[in-house]
């Protein structure tokens, strides 16, 4: 990213000069050493492990102290890194040691005395989440190489780092024969720019920032009086091109020197076209505001009112060079509501206002003709459309072209109203769209009444056919687990109400579901739904149900075996039946022959209560509810759920041996329902 860094060294002389961060376009590390030693950096990074200490065999070459300066790495012109340079200094340290006559050295001290030396300098970095060490191998000639003597230094390109982060480095050769070199170092911040003022300590100076207007005098912005040596800091959003500094010593008749550091720096031009307003101070007028002067072009356009682009009327008008904080109106132009002023730069529109919008109201439909001069005496005709300007005549497919005719018959005739004229490039014409548009919308609403009227004739000629189609309503069995005989009685049941049609909903036939969700959450899942769809909860009562019943109801638990789903769904119903909100949403049934109807519990004779199959009709006319009668005759209805329950009933008496389950059904009078 771009570096907010500036090195501005100022002597208060003559020359002042401003030093931005060097770039580097190398995207690679690289290291050069200064005159008379050779460098070789090796490829990729090492492992940082400095060891132990170890006496000097003879002079070797060791890093005296580091510095550091920042610099940019940019592969690209607009992709910047902060990078880290690093300067280390060597020198020759320790000597030749004396031997005693025949004592026998160490092989590398009987190299000549005036070999060069070679050495592996290490460069460690941290700065968080960052580690990297990199591995240099300097060489010093022989005619270098005295002990205690510096030879000069190694630069490292460089280590990357991030806005605001601390750096650490650290230096040591391999082997290691002193304590290795650090370093420690806080990068700037992002968000400001740093002007550090070299000026000579104790020097008293003045510094004046302000901007540079070319029209006009200087525009002051900051004024103090320091003492040498400054850093200054500030926001990088306060950096404009005309930004400049102005500085002097604070004696008699000193000389002021004045530099604007900022005027290539894209991050100001960034900020300028940010800060600058372009606003209508009048109908017709313009004016562009910025603390400075803008490469820019303005021209006029023509904005339609689908909020498309606004079409720049260029040609036939010119576009002009645009001067800010004064105000401007393009001459002899007549007022129209989508006449708007585009400010561009570098192709791209940065602003625009319409001209008349307060003083004329909304956007016009209205078609923009361009006159164009062709010749001496010829003009050509050409309608302003989102497209592009149509020529009229045209056989596009354009809205212009559709009505190319009317609109040059308009404009022959004078009906459209002249905007703008150039006696040598043309003239602007606006012409109304009303009348075409309103011609449209009556043949529009002469179609739309001719379908009406159609459909409420077809619909008419179709009253008696149409029939409502029955309200299927959902019907809720709920049972306990009687075993083996009665879940058939209860499945043929279920299976019978289906064909009326209802829909029906019991747990036998949701096994899967159950298991998955469990039984209290599937039993008040079915009985919400019910209930909201207008359905009817069925309770089915057996010896076994209202055993637990009576249970639940005076210790809120059922025993031990198989009620899970009874549990559950006492659970879910009991409270509607002890709150009074039973009725129309609940119904009670027992089977012939297997329950006297005084062994309900009272707390569920607030529901009706019906025999089955004795009491067929009237249950059916209960699950019916306020839907539209089912097609069929009722005891029709009646005489085949009465069938397949019988079946059932006389299976459910054979396996358990009950006298009187097998009655057959006499579909005669029936008692009412308790």
């Amino acid at each position: 990213m771009p570096m907010s860094w500036f090195l501005l060294s100022l002597a208060l002389g003559r020359s002042p000069v401003v030093v931005s961060l060097e770039r580097l376009v190398e995207p690679h590390d690289t290291a050069r050493c200064s005159v008379g030693l050779s460098c070789h950096l090796w490829d990729g990074d090492v492992l940082c492990l400095p060891g132990s200490l170890e006496s000097a065999p003879g002079p070797v070459l060791v890093p005296t102290s580091l510095q550091t300066e920042l610099v940019l790495r940019c592969p690209q012109e607009t992709d910047c890194a902060l990078c880290v340079r690093v300067v280390v200094h060597l020198a020759v340290h320790g000597g030749w040691e004396e031997h005693g006559e025949g004592e026998r050295s160490d092989s590398k001290l009987q190299e000549p005395r005036n070999a060069s030396l070679l050495a592996q300098v290490v460069l460690s970095f941290q700065a968080y989440p960052t580690t990297r060490c990199a591995l240099l191998e300097v060489q010093v000639p022989a005619v270098l190489v005295q002990p205690g003597q510096s030879v000069g230094s190694a630069v490292f390109d460089c280590f990357e780092a991030g806005l605001g982060a601390e750096v650490r480095i650290w230096s040591y050769t391999q082997p290691r024969y002193q304590k290795e070199l650090n370093l420690t170092q806080q990068l700037p911040d992002g968000d400001n720019v740093r002007l550090v003022l070299d000026v000579s300590e104790e020097q008293d100076f003045g510094l004046l920032l302000y901007w540079d207007q070319v029209q006009g005098p200087l525009k002051p912005w900051k004024y103090k009086n320091l003492t040498g040596p400054q850093t200054i800091t500030l926001n990088h959003t306060d950096l404009f091109p005309c930004l400049c500094i102005q500085v002097w010593p604070l004696e008699p008749d000193s000389v002021r020197t004045s530099f604007c550091p900022f005027r290539e720096d894209p991050r100001a031009h960034r900020n300028l076209w940010h800060i600058a307003r372009l606003h209508v101070p009048s109908s017709g007028i313009w004016q562009l505001d910025a603390p400075c002067s803008l490469l820019a072009k303005v021209a006029l356009c023509w904005q339609a009112p689908d909020q498309g682009p606004c079409q720049p009327l260029v040609p036939p008008m010119l576009q002009e060079n645009v001067t800010v904080n004064m105000p401007h109106e393009f001459q002899s132009v007549r007022g129209h509501p989508n006449l708007c002023v585009q400010v561009s730069s570098w192709e791209k529109v940065q602003f625009q206002e319409c001209l008349w919008a307060d003083s004329l109201g909304p956007f016009k439909d209205d078609m923009l003709l361009v006159e164009m001069r062709t010749g001496l005496n010829d003009t050509s005709v050409c309608a302003l459309e989102s497209s592009g300007c149509t020529a009229l005549p045209s056989n596009t497919s354009t809205r212009a072209a559709h009505l190319g005719e009317q609109l040059l018959q308009d404009f022959r005739t004078h009906q459209c109203v002249q905007l703008w004229k150039d006696d040598n490039l043309g003239a602007l014409w606006a012409c109304p769209m009303d009348k075409y548009i309103h011609k449209r919308w009556v043949l529009v609403w002469l179609v739309c009444l001719l379908l009406a009227a159609a459909l409420f004739f077809f619909l008419l000629l179709k009253k008696d056919r149409v029939k409502a189609a029955p309200r299927i309503r959902t019907a809720l069995l709920l049972h306990s687990a009687e075993g083996a005989g009665y879940e058939h009685l209860v499945g043929a049941l279920a299976s019978a109400l289906s064909q009326l049609p209802l829909r029906v909903a019991v747990d036998l036939w949701s096994r899967r579901e159950l298991s998955a969700h469990g039984a209290l959450a599937w039993f008040h899942g079915q009985r919400r739904r019910t209930l909201q769809e207008d359905g009817v909860v069925v309770l089915l009562f057996s010896p076994a149900a209202v055993a637990q019943c009576q249970q639940w109801l005076q210790h809120q638990t059922v025993g031990p075996g198989p009620h899970d789903a009874l549990a559950s769904w006492l659970s879910c119903v009991l409270p509607d039946f002890l709150q009074g909100r039973a009725a129309g949403r609940y119904v009670g049934v027992y089977f012939d022959g297997l329950l006297h109807p005084e062994a309900v519990p009272a707390a569920f004779r607030a529901a009706p209560l019906f025999s089955l199959p004795s009491q067929l009709p009237g249950f059916l006319d209960v699950l019916q509810g306020g839907c539209a009668r089912l097609p069929g005759r009722p005891a029709d209805r009646a005489e085949r759920v009465a069938q397949a329950l019988q079946s059932a009933l006389d299976s459910c008496a054979l396996q358990s041996g009950t006298p009187g389950y097998g009655e057959a059904w006499n579909p005669g009078p029936y008692p009412a329902p308790k």
